[in-house]
Parts: C-alpha cells; structure tokens; sequence
C-alpha cells in the first residue's frame, strides 16, 4: 500500500472529493433544518434523508431556490443526524426533534443542578 493512501477498517467507498466515507456517512439519516441566525428562530425540519452525501446534496438544492432577501433576514440551513426514518414527514419529524430537543435541555438542568450541601459547622 502507498504512503498517500490511509488505511481505515470503518471506510468502505471514496466520496466524489478523494476522502473515504464511513458506513454511518452512507447510512444514516440526516434531518435539514431551516433556522433564522439572526432571531435563533427555528422552521423546523424540511425533509429527513438517508445519507450525508444525500442530505448535503438536498442541502444545497435548498440554498440554491432560495431568495435573496430571505437569506438577508437571516434564514439558514443545516443537517443535523438523527434517527428518524428517511422520508418521515416533515411535521412530525419537527415535533419529534422538539422533544428531542427539550429532553436533552431536561436532562442537562437535572445533571448541572448544584447538590445542597449542609452549612459547615461552626467551630466550638
């Protein structure tokens, strides 16, 4: 084997730009979700796809329609893994990726809440 070439157990195919693609790359499922940098203001999820080449290609048809002025009001676009089924409506997949979302937020508050400890005692 050559020197330029690395070796990876996880790589099964090489990507259209020379770099190898893990099977979690071509399997998984990624959600597309709109969003407003300027206000945090989320749209939700647009469409959930299987495969991050996929979901980046889906990605850009999205910012290429997109109109200028609503990309200066600030609306954007990202993927995001989940695991949600490819093709699961776009309605429900936001629902779910809220609550998702509000569990994670949940769980954090709990695990970073301070323990109440006694007050030390005075010395005698």
């Amino acid at each position: 084997m050559s020197p330029e070439i690395a070796f990876c157990t996880n790589c099964l195919n090489p990507s259209w730009n020379g770099l190898f693609l893990t099977r979690d790359h071509l399997t998984a499922s990624y959600a597309i979700i709109r969003h407003n940098i300027r206000t945090y203001q989320s749209a939700g999820v647009l469409a959930v796809v299987g495969g991050k080449h996929s979901a980046e290609s889906e990605l850009k048809k999205f910012e290429d329609s997109q109109d200028s002025a609503d990309r200066h009001e600030g609306w954007r676009y990202f993927i995001e893994k989940t695991d949600q089924m490819p093709g699961t409506d776009p309605i429900k997949a936001t629902q779910l990726r809220q609550a998702e979302l509000e569990e994670r937020e949940l769980k954090a508050l709990r695990e970073t809440k301070t323990p109440t400890f006694p007050p030390p005692e005075t010395q005698k």
